[in-house]
């Protein structure tokens, strides 16, 4: 599968159009760097004809010096141009991250049930970063080079017509031989990067169950897993790999003929009368220029397979639209909130339907109990109601809004759920309770773990608000995990509040926090626990 090149220059244009800046004075290096290789051999071409001619020492004392200048300022210009071109790729690849992370914040959440957290981060991060040299080296390695070659081309037809012509020919057929072969590794580096993807969210799912697979005697299964995931991968990215070969083989083979080419040509001149040994040096050295950028271009090209794989995958992520949409709507109001199931109807995906039928009405300020076994849909109906699905048949209504009405951010902010999974930041406790709200001061995040018994919390912070918490809340039990759930929701201030069996994973002593906590939380608001 080969990607047009305007998929490549779209890619580039979004993502580069905002450093104008940095791309124009990325050009200007290019084109200094681009000056001072073609000006390189004329100095020795001087240099070796004025020895010929027995010319004096100063001259060659100049032009030597001239030339050892020149080399410095060319990896002068050189360092410069790597740094600008380096940043340019990581802000690009920054932002194309940012815009990923949003776009699947805002899918479904059957995409994320269907997808393990380490395949995202690898085609969140894993992707994006396999485009980095895409973006720094995109303009320097293929349209500078071009540049390059074209100017050496031209200096070689001031030199003489005939040897402009035939090297002009050779990289005309050296260059279509090589783009020809660009696409032969393209899906192999696709399936690679999926290989990878899927490795990642195995290890991802087997660290986050490490306490289960050690307890249950399954390390072996894992392991035997593991080499079967590497063994995939390996076998696609040898494949890669492989196809890639192909372009160098054939760059060695065509160099090979264009250095004799030039040789050729520049003795039979030399016979001729024509050239001197300095011009057949240039000659020389010119040649040996077209095969730099050359082997440039080629290089790209296999690190454009590489990243025609990783574009293709983004593109893809990108295509997946959400079928929950709620840019625009009406606010929820705010207050208790009242709530209304119409005949709601909704199962997950072809599955059998979890609800049917469904109808109920709470009066704003009220609370409605929900008992079921497991499986009998009272999860699925506060998804409904954050609408993070909507019902196959029927209307949900939140303060007398259609929920299809209303502005999704909205909803969200008016509703405050509590699960038995509590995520917790690797942050400070005072943005595990804010979630990085700057609104909220110091005073209303002490008042609130006051009055939820957490003073004792805070009191053995070190830092206080600004201790940072362990990876997964380390440091605070379940329970005490909990009621800073109940924190959040108390600065939030909802209209309705959704407890998902909140106090499950508490000891007796934290579930009567946990209750005293509620009481406080529950007024004047409507609830379901």
């Amino acid at each position: 599968m080969r990607i047009p090149l305007r998929r490549y220059a779209a890619l580039l244009g979004a993502y580069l159009r905002p450093q104008g800046f940095r791309v124009v004075a990325l050009f200007v290096l290019l084109g200094c760097s681009i000056c001072l290789q073609l000006a390189g051999p004329q100095i020795i071409r001087l240099f070796i004809d004025a020895a010929q001619a027995g010319d004096s020492v100063r001259l060659l004392a100049t032009a030597a010096a001239l030339y050892v200048g020149l080399a410095f300022f060319t990896q002068f210009v050189a360092v410069i141009q790597t740094y600008v071109a380096e940043y340019v790729a990581w802000t690009a690849t920054n932002e194309l991250r940012g815009d990923l992370a949003m776009h699947c914040l805002r899918l479904d959440l059957s995409f994320h049930n269907a997808k393990t957290p380490g395949e995202m981060i690898e085609r969140v991060d894993g992707d994006v970063t396999a485009l980095a040299t895409f973006f720094s080296r995109f303009i320097v390695s293929v349209l500078g080079n071009g540049l390059v070659l074209i100017g050496a081309l031209i200096a070689l037809f001031l030199v003489d017509v005939r040897i402009g012509v035939a090297l002009s020919i050779f990289a005309a057929f050296t260059l279509t031989v090589l783009l020809r072969l660009r696409g032969l590794a393209e899906p192999h580096w696709r399936a690679t990067r999926q290989s990878s993807a899927e490795f990642f969210g195995f290890v991802g799912e087997v660290l986050a169950a490490t306490e289960d697979i050690r307890s249950s005697g399954a390390v072996g299964y894992v392991m035997r897993r593991v080499a079967e995931q590497m063994r995939v991968w390996l076998t696609f990215s040898r494949r890669a790999n492989v196809a890639g070969t192909y372009m160098w083989m054939a760059s060695t083979v065509l160099f090979a003929l264009g250095t004799s080419l030039a040789f050729g040509l520049s003795a039979m001149l030399w016979y001729q009368g024509a050239v001197t040994i300095g011009t057949i040096y240039l000659v020389y050295q010119y040649a040996q220029l077209l095969r730099g950028p050359i082997e440039q271009i080629r290089s790209q090209m296999q690190e454009i397979q590489l990243a025609s794989a990783s574009i293709t995958r983004i593109e893809e992520l990108f295509n997946i639209q959400p079928r929950v949409v709620g840019q625009i709507g009406t606010p929820i109001p705010r207050g208790p909130l009242s709530l209304d199931l119409e005949h709601v109807t909704f199962g997950y995906g072809d599955e059998e339907s979890v609800l049917t039928d469904v109808t109920l009405h709470v009066e704003p300020g009220k609370i409605l109990g929900l008992l079921g076994r497991t499986g009998s849909g009272k999860t699925t109906i506060t998804r409904l109601l954050m609408r993070f699905y909507d019902p196959s048949e029927g209307i949900v209504r939140l303060g007398g809004l259609d929920l299809r009405d209303a502005l999704l951010a909205s909803i969200r902010q008016r509703i405050g759920l509590v699960t038995q999974e509590v995520q917790l930041m690797h942050a400070n406790l005072r943005d595990n309770l804010t979630l990085f709200d700057d609104t909220l001061d110091d005073e209303q995040v002490t008042t609130v773990l006051h009055d939820l018994g957490l003073q004792h919390v805070l009191d053995r912070m070190p830092e206080g608000l600004d201790t940072r918490l362990a990876p997964g809340g380390g440091g605070l039990s379940a329970g005490e995990a909990q009621l800073l759930a109940l924190g959040r929701i108390f600065l939030r201030d909802p209209g309705l509040v959704i407890m998902d069996e909140a106090s499950s994973r508490a000891d007796p002593a934290t579930e009567r926090l946990i209750q005293r906590a509620t009481d406080r939380l529950l007024r004047q608001r409507t609830a379901i626990l």
